[in-house]
């Protein structure tokens, strides 16, 4: 398996490639058919916090969907652990949800499917470090830093709600845009409370009011929720 590992705003020595070059015999225990693993680790001056001023993110790439994930610490190493231990997690959740959905017409619910499984270490839910980001992002941009606006483009895939939502859990992210294969159009799903999950779907020949639906994950007969 190929690693490409990268900085900025940072040298990355020798003895972190070789650090992170040990752990990757887990990730090929975990997913047999992955060609590449990322690296990237990103050093921000003007974090406010110390222990967040080095992100590591790595991102898995074969043949399947992307999977990744990412942590801040004050160091590139602990940033590198707490990274992939959830990066782990969520190949172990990829490898299980294959089971679950083998020969099987009614899956279970993605909660379900993970729901003994161990939590990721992490020293933070997710959800808290996305609050803190915000607060981080609002501080700096009180403090008169200019605000950035990245832009990332991917190429657009055609794929069900309940496909979508699996591949947000699978990236880490809190939403996921995708071509809803149901109706052609653009729609993002995003994480509510509780495990809920939403979907927003932009049509040109919509009406001004909304349309509200309610399903079930991986729920066959279509019944409402």
């Amino acid at each position: 398996m190929e690693m490409n590992i990268t900085g900025r705003n940072v040298t990355v020595s020798d003895r972190f490639r070789e650090y992170a070059d040990e752990k990757t015999d887990k990730i090929g225990q975990l997913a047999n058919k992955v060609q590449r693993l990322d690296v990237k680790v990103t050093k921000e001056p003007n974090a406010r916090q110390a222990e967040a001023q080095l992100t590591v993110e790595i991102s898995v790439v074969g043949s399947g969907p992307a999977i990744r994930a990412e942590a801040k610490a004050s160091d590139k190493f602990a940033a590198f652990d707490t990274a992939f231990t959830k990066l782990l997690e969520r190949l172990r959740r990829a490898r299980d949800r294959r089971k679950v959905h083998h020969g099987r017409q009614t899956p279970k619910a993605v909660f379900q499917a993970t729901s003994t499984l161990e939590p990721a270490s992490s020293s933070m839910p997710l959800h808290e470090e996305t609050l803190n980001g915000q607060e981080e992002e609002a501080a700096a941009n009180a403090s008169g830093n200019p605000v950035e606006i990245r832009r990332k483009v991917f190429p657009s895939e055609t794929m069900t709600v309940d496909d979508a939502v699996d591949r947000m859990e699978l990236v880490g992210h809190p939403f996921y845009l995708f071509i809803d294969s149901d109706t052609g159009s653009w729609s993002v799903v995003y994480r509510r409370q509780q495990w809920n999950y939403g979907v927003i779907t932009l049509d040109e020949n919509h009406s001004d009011a909304e349309t509200v639906e309610t399903r079930r994950y991986r729920d066959t007969d279509g019944a409402p929720a």
